[in-house]
């Protein structure tokens, strides 16, 4: 009972701390996203992060960029890069729709092709890699 009850538990955390998949429009898996925001290619190799405050950073710590509490994107300058829409809409710095992500993780461009799947995984953080920084194509 004792063992079962270990069991459990370990199935437990591992769940809890498992990272979610980056998938391009074909399905094939491109990355993982941690809970924690570690950005991980398909290698499992870490690419990057997204900290709590909204500072993201490349995998030597080096800051490259902002994402603020509404929304906007920026680069390691400050300089605006786009937004990203509470309903999903990602734009760029001109306001321009750039592409779109949808609550059940599906990612389109702006003219509504598909290019990938992040299901689970904050909007914010789907639009930082695939949109603004590019971490998807770092495999």
């Amino acid at each position: 009972m004792k063992r079962l009850l270990i069991v459990l538990v370990l199935l437990f955390v591992v769940s809890f701390v498992k990272a979610q998949t980056l998938q391009s429009s074909s399905y094939s898996t491109i990355g993982y996203i941690k809970k924690d925001g570690t950005i991980q290619n398909s290698s499992y190799s870490t690419i990057g992060y997204i900290k709590d405050n909204g500072t993201i950073q490349n995998s030597s710590y080096s800051t490259i960029g902002y994402i603020k509490d509404n929304g906007t994107v920026q680069d390691n300058s400050y300089s605006t890069l786009g937004y990203i829409k509470k309903d999903g809409t990602v734009q760029n710095s001109s306001y321009s729709t750039i592409g779109y992500i949808k609550d059940n993780g599906t990612v389109q461009d702006n003219s509504y092709s598909t290019i990938g799947y992040a299901k689970g995984i904050k909007k914010e953080w789907v639009a930082i890699t695939f949109f603004f920084f590019n971490f998807n194509q770092q495999n």
